[in-house]
């Protein structure tokens, strides 16, 4: 089976020149950085050990934060490469000022770019978090007998079904893990069941918090965002932030002074979403490039990485985009962190442990229908905070609990 994935890889590779095309003039890829996922590294490899943790996305890689951060000191560690896919994630991990991490894409899971990745970078171990499973380079690193770590693991149902299809693969392929920590009960169960030989369930990681604060919201916006009525959606996704623009209008009609922050999954989308808004006849100010603002807008529409904590600590009411239109929703622990109230659809499968403790405290709350979103949201609006005071003080208990017992972990292999 494998050599018929290397096949159907190098078919993919064939074609890889016209999908990059695309991507480029759709702005999801780097015009600078992109021949990385070709082996054209931007980066040196230094001198001594390095470690190397790969995540999809956004997500993934801002749950490891916590954990980079303690690595970071570690004197037995010279350098720490972290890799992603996507333009916001390398963003995103830009923002940190780690000395001993640099970023890179990672290549395209070809034979040949696996083998060359691994010969340049040469890491002492290897961490793949969430559910990134890339076979030509699981199969490589064992070959090279590099200790592999499945961090946070996620296996959904869906997925589960599908590896079943190809059950013999799926065993040798998860075999290679040397162990897998997973995020929630199911995901242990369905990982042993794929043959990964050791797991154990801990806990989320994305209940660690990270050291590092960031606050890039400028004093006057801040004044004119406490000036308001205000509420945030967060990481929307297409058609959500239509309907945000309808609550908004429908809201400000009891709310004269309302003001609905959107920040969107992707941003490559803003124009679109810019264009819908304005067509609801609705006053949009972009973040960037910065402005004065006029005192009549109803929309800032935020087109930049890296805010999105700074906003959620000058607003307590938040939605989570990706739960209206079939996603499975986005990690909510970080609006809860600020003491944010958090409305979602339902359509919360990839967070749905979380969301049932975050429901359990009265800190999240379900809207099925525009109808309902909006009396909630009206609700929240009208009194004043009333998230539970300690709500952050158990998200961080169970966080640090979940942190040190991973390093424990992972510090065998280390």
């Amino acid at each position: 089976m494998i050599i018929f994935y290397r096949l159907l890889t190098g078919l993919i590779l064939i074609l890889s020149p016209i999908i990059l095309i695309i991507r480029l003039l759709k702005k999801k890829e780097d015009p600078k950085r992109f021949q990385e996922k070709f082996c054209f590294f931007s980066k040196k490899k230094t001198k001594g050990k390095l470690i190397w943790f790969h995540g999809a996305s956004v997500g993934e890689l801002q749950s490891i934060v916590p954990l980079v951060e303690k690595l970071n000191k570690n004197i037995n560690i010279n350098q720490i490469l972290i890799t992603s896919n996507t333009l916001s994630s390398s963003k995103i991990i830009s923002n940190f000022k780690f000395k001993k991490v640099i970023h890179q894409f990672l290549p395209l899971d070809v034979d040949f770019f696996s083998k060359k990745f691994l010969n340049y970078w040469k890491p002492s171990i290897a961490f793949f978090i969430d559910s990134e499973i890339w076979p030509n380079m699981l199969v490589n690193l064992k070959n090279n007998k590099t200790p592999i770590i499945l961090l946070n693991g996620r296996i959904t149902k869906k997925t589960f079904k599908r590896w079943l299809m190809f059950s013999t693969f799926a065993n040798t392929i998860f075999n290679q893990f040397d162990l897998c920590l997973s995020s929630n009960n199911e995901s242990n169960n369905y990982l042993q069941k794929l043959g990964a030989k050791k797991t154990k369930y801990i806990g989320n990681l994305k209940y660690a918090q990270s050291e590092h604060k960031i606050d890039d919201i400028k004093k006057d916006i801040k004044k004119f965002i406490k000036s308001k009525k205000v509420w945030c959606a967060s990481s929307t996704h297409f058609n959500e932030e239509k309907l945000c623009g309808l609550i908004h209008k429908k809201l400000k009609k009891k709310y004269k002074n309302l003001l609905t922050i959107i920040i969107p999954r992707h941003i490559n989308r803003i124009g679109s979403i810019k264009k819908q808004l304005t067509n609801l006849n609705l006053k949009v100010h972009l973040d960037k490039p910065s402005s004065s603002i006029d005192p009549l807008t109803d929309i800032y529409l935020v087109n930049s990485y890296g805010k999105t904590k700074s906003f959620y600590s000058n607003c307590k009411n938040v939605f989570l985009g990706g739960s209206i239109i079939n996603h499975g929703g986005q990690n909510p622990l970080e609006a809860a962190r600020f003491g944010c109230n958090i409305l979602h659809g339902k359509n919360v499968s990839n967070f749905r442990e979380i969301y049932k403790f975050l429901n359990k405290n009265k800190i999240s709350h379900l809207v099925k229908t525009k109808l309902e979103f909006e009396k909630k949201l009206d609700a929240l609006l009208y009194k004043k905070n009333n998230s539970s005071k300690n709500i952050k003080y158990k998200i961080s208990h169970i966080g640090q609990k979940i942190l040190k017992e991973t390093q424990k972990e992972i510090n065998f292999f280390i």
